[in-house]
């Protein structure tokens, strides 16, 4: 029963309502199986390894975490809880797993040990490395199940599926150098967690060699503990040296063959595919990221050679799913074209503006799975945040089966929705089975649908085989969010009313809520992305979600207005945004206030420094404050060059080694909340920015999160977080209870 909570209670104990919800999806190519991770329910944060015999419609677990443990509690290594940082992880159990070809062999770390499950039978063994290796961390199945690959103690090593023949394969050659990893960067950036791959015959494997000797050393220090030794840190801030990265290709006999291409150029290794239908495909970066080249690799010699080069003025983007390669040999990529975003199969364009490209899903015999919104071209779609399936077909003669094209989308491209409702959705495919999860605005959580794909019939008339169900909390509340479309730019925003408001109620205090910058879409069409803004617009507030330019999901121009211009951009239109809706909704324009979390924190700083005309109270979270002191491929790619461009990070920073940037009066109370052990944006930018506020005499508050890092799983510390900010702003707006918030602080844990 949950009736009887708080929602900032639940919010937190279900980790945002993310436990007991299906995610991490496998089918395999026959379509009989499908694959998942879900923990038993809404509160459980250890996941199990799932398995769907789709013609029987029956789930059974693979691996039970509990019993593999015999109940112990998880250890976790510094490698594996950095890459669960990186990847934002805050669950247990089975956070993750590979395949082998056939999806029938999957392999998991568990508190750093080795287990390998059977699919089909169910069972789970552990394989059990030599002594001395480590903790083993993304064991990766060869594609023919004969082998297992694994990370641990920055050598990468190979196991036999049935536990023989352990062995290294590549040794680190000294204290800084790792083998099989992703470094931070690319990790923390490039979406790509991976440091090897497997041929597709499972005889050799791409390795990246990562070396960080070059890179300056950050240490994190906890002070509620002055007993124990700041944690050393690799930490490549904008200007200086990142990691060197390089490739070989190394075989299961021993053989070594380093790859080559021209690393001081593009020293940014950003994917790697290698598949049965054409040679390994790197795509690598320049820098500066505005130049990137496609590379295929002689298997050989280690030579590469360049099949197609990318420039652009501002910035490349990287997206899931590509490069890759058709069945047929065409490279799939996604790329900017005449203002669109676009998908191309060799030289073969297959969508128009009408769409704009996210991400490849899945390529087949003749056609490319893959999702994407409304695009520019489409005109204004019914509603904000919609993230729709589709698929195009790419043989010559392969428009959709029993039609043409679609108006305006070429090469005969398919929406797949089993519902005229908007959504947010994605697809995994094995053979004829698609599973689609699908986040929708009417209902709570995720909804996962497995269908039978038949080309005669259109996807709304697809079989429909069965469910998979989501054990996640229903919320204590229902988000009631109006997407609308404000301003000249015709910004997406959401805005939330408190439960039950009536037009006679008057005008409300706003608070906004903005996330604003790149990687980060808030306005979406789904329900739970709203919970925690209604629950704060329940406590007496309009609040607003406003996804201003440099959010994703519109047009290339759209995310590229930034550029140089990160600060001024975003501000701008979260103001032009608030003026905009103040037309349609009842707001209270002299009692404005803002909250956000890491580039939200920097935008709530930059709201209660730069126009205090407009927001009189800000709470920020976790901000970059120093545009020197965050890294490298991000903050480059928008900024520049800290040498060559220091007067555009001054600009872009709250504050700079002389003190606060363009703060102006009257000064606004400031809350500033930072986990002291944050390695992604680091306390100092809390503590500068501090420091500079009571140097110009302007009243603040810091909260500190001792053990916190960039995220805040513990339950005591995210729930009293939510309930602070709302005393905050009820203090700070001049509201009447700003010590009595419903649902109370609790007494089971502090915020601080």
């Amino acid at each position: 029963m949950t009736g009887h909570l708080s929602f900032p209670r639940q919010h937190a104990r279900t980790q945002r309502f993310t436990l007991g919800a299906p995610r991490a999806f496998s089918v395999s190519p026959d379509g009989a199986r499908v694959v998942f991770l879900r923990s038993r329910h809404g509160t459980d944060r250890a996941n199990l390894l799932w398995v769907l015999d789709v013609a029987q419609g029956r789930e059974y677990p693979a691996a039970d975490p509990a019993v593999l443990l015999g109940g112990a509690g998880e250890e976790l290594s510094a490698e594996e809880r950095a890459r669960r940082e990186r990847s934002r992880e805050g669950a247990a159990g089975v956070v993750g797993y590979a395949t082998d070809g056939a999806v029938e062999l999957a392999a998991f770390a568990l508190s750093g040990r080795l287990f390998v499950a059977e699919l089909r039978a169910g069972t789970t063994r552990e394989l059990s490395p030599a002594a001395g290796h480590g903790p083993v961390v993304d064991p990766r199945p060869s594609p023919d199940g004969r082998h297992v690959a694994y990370a641990a103690g920055g050598t990468l090593y190979v196991v036999g599926s049935d536990g023989a023949a352990d062995r290294a394969l590549a040794e680190p050659e000294g204290r800084d150098v790792t083998y099989g990893l992703a470094e931070f960067i690319a990790a923390e950036e490039m979406d790509r967690s991976r440091g090897f791959w497997w041929s597709p015959n499972s005889d050799a494997l791409l390795v990246a060699r990562v070396d960080e000797s070059p890179v300056r050393r950050w240490w994190i220090a906890d002070p509620a503990n002055p007993d124990r030794e700041p944690t050393e840190v690799a930490y490549p801030a904008a200007g200086t040296p990142n990691a060197v990265v390089t490739l070989a290709l190394i075989g299961l006999d021993g053989t070594r063959t380093e790859v080559t291409w021209d690393h001081g150029r593009f020293p940014y290794l950003a994917r790697v595919h290698w598949s049965a239908d054409g040679p390994p495909l790197l795509l690598v970066q320049a820098r500066d990221q505005r130049t990137q080249r496609y590379l295929t690799v002689d298997t050989a010699t280690g030579e590469t050679r360049t099949v197609h080069a990318d420039e652009d003025d501002a910035w490349l983007d990287l997206f899931p799913g590509v490069p890759a390669w058709t069945p047929d040999g065409r490279l799939v990529r996604i790329a900017d074209e005449a203002g669109a975003r676009v998908l191309m199969v060799g030289d073969q364009r297959l969508t128009s503006d009408a769409l704009h490209v996210r991400a490849v899903l899945d390529i087949g015999e003749r056609d490319v799975l893959f999702s994407a919104a409304p695009g520019d071209g489409a005109g204004l779609p019914r509603v904000p945040g919609e993230i729709g399936v589709y698929r195009a077909w790419f043989r010559a003669g392969g428009d959709r089966p029993g039609a043409g094209p679609l108006p305006n989308v070429p090469g005969g491209c398919e929406p797949i929705a089993l519902s005229a409702d908007p959504a947010v959705t994605s697809a995994v495919r094995g053979g004829d089975v698609l599973v689609l999860p699908s986040l929708g605005l009417a209902e709570p959580g995720v909804r996962v649908t497995v269908v039978r794909a038949d080309d005669e019939r259109a996807p709304a008339d697809w079989e429909r085989l069965t469910e998979i169900a989501s054990h996640a909390e229903r919320p204590v509340l229902t988000a009631a969010p109006r997407l609308v479309f404000a301003g000249e730019r015709n910004i997406p925003c959401a805005v939330l009313l408190p439960t039950g408001y009536a037009s006679g109620d008057g005008p409300l205090p706003v608070l906004m809520d903005p996330y604003g910058g790149p990687h980060g879409q808030r306005v979406l069409a789904a329900h739970n992305a709203y919970l925690t803004s209604q629950w704060f617009a329940d406590q007496g507030f309009a609040v607003i979600v406003a996804d201003g330019r440099g959010t994703p999901g519109r047009s290339p121009g759209w995310e590229k207005a930034i550029r140089h211009e990160v600060a001024a951009v975003t501000l701008q239109d979260q103001v032009d945004a608030l003026h905009a809706l103040a037309d349609r909704f009842p707001l209270d324009l002299g009692r404005v206030a803002i909250r956000g979390w890491s580039y939200g924190g920097l935008l709530a700083g930059l709201a209660g420094l730069r126009r205090p005309d407009v927001f009189h109270a800000a709470i920020v979270g976790a901000p970059v404050t120093d545009q020197r002191l965050y890294d490298t491929h991000y903050t480059e790619r928008y900024l520049g060059h800290p040498d060559e461009q220091p007067e555009v990070y001054a600009r872009n920073s709250l504050v700079t080694d002389e003190g606060l940037v363009e703060a102006a009066e009257p000064a606004r109370p400031m809350m500033i909340i930072h986990g002291l052990a944050d390695d992604n944006v680091v306390v100092a930018h809390t503590l500068r920015l501090s420091s500079a506020l009571l140097a110009a005499g302007r009243p603040h508050e810091v909260v500190p999160l001792s053990g916190v890092t960039h995220m805040t799983p513990q339950e005591q510390v995210a729930e009293n977080l939510l309930l602070l900010q709302v005393d905050f702003l009820r203090r700070s707006l001049g509201l009447p209870g700003g010590d009595d918030v419903a649902g109370g602080p609790t007494t089971e844990g502090s915020a601080a």
